[in-house]
């Protein structure tokens, strides 16, 4: 049986839409490069009352990701409905993923990457710096937590949750970032926007020319532009229009 229709037996439109975008947003991280082999994971929570979640299957690189690669999981990390149990998941991807899905029921999507930039400004004391309109999306909405190593305490949990508060964004100090979105594209706009800061912020800085800095009002102004209404509109705009750049894939994320 095709592994596509075996993948949708049983299951509504609604939960394979999640699965769909789900495995696009993996080949966008692909496509625009924020990937790092097969360390870093994206996950979705699906809809119903079980509180479970599709991660991806630790081994797949984030191009060939398709629908039927993701692993559905419990809260408390285990395969569920799933004919092939010797499918594994990313121990650290499931302590901070799960964290976040957890205590946060508002937020759908969890991105966690290790790109260069976004490790480089994790390592800065001073943090991201207010100096471009990519940063300023984030100005008073970005949270910090500190390194313990590689996630695999689930103590740890109530850490992120915690240092996360109510921000939809969070840089992990000396590892990477993390963003997360009441949809999937809203996700993918905070992880896209959160690393291109990133990326001018360490180009600024190496220009070692004095950087210009916006009075206060601004920064607050700005940021509150960026959530204003309509914004989740804006996300599936810019969403759509992306998706055209994995179009013709092969083989199709769908799949």
């Amino acid at each position: 049986m095709n592994v596509a229709v075996a993948a949708r037996i049983g299951m509504d439109e609604q939960k394979w839409k999640v699965r769909c975008d789900l495995a696009a947003l993996y080949r966008l991280m692909a496509h625009f490069r924020m990937t790092d082999l097969i360390y870093t994971h994206i996950s979705a929570r699906l809809p119903g009352p079980e509180h479970r979640f599709l991660i991806n299957q630790y081994g797949v690189m984030f191009h060939e990701m398709r629908a039927s690669d993701l692993v559905k999981i419990d809260l408390d990390g285990n395969i569920v409905d799933d004919a092939n149990q010797s499918r594994r998941v990313n121990a650290a991807g499931f302590t901070i993923h799960s964290a976040i899905h957890m205590a946060r029921p508002d937020l759908i999507c969890v991105v966690h990457t290790h790109t260069a930039a976004g490790i480089a400004v994790s390592a800065q004391k001073h943090g991201l710096l207010p100096i471009s309109q990519h940063a300023l999306k984030f100005y008073g909405r970005l949270a910090y937590h500190g390194y313990e190593g590689i996630a695999l305490d689930l103590d740890e949990r109530e850490r992120l949750v915690a240092d996360l508060g109510e921000h939809k964004a969070m840089i992990l100090r000396n590892h990477g970032l993390l963003a997360a979105g009441r949809t999937i594209p809203e996700a993918f706009n905070q992880i896209f926007y959160l690393e291109r800061a990133c990326q001018a912020q360490i180009q600024a800085l190496a220009g070692g020319a004095e950087l210009i800095f916006p009075p206060e009002a601004v920064c607050r102004h700005t940021a509150g532009q960026f959530e204003g209404e309509g914004s989740l509109a804006h996300y599936e705009m810019a969403w759509e229009s992306c998706l055209r750049l994995i179009e013709h894939d092969t083989p199709d994320y769908r799949s």
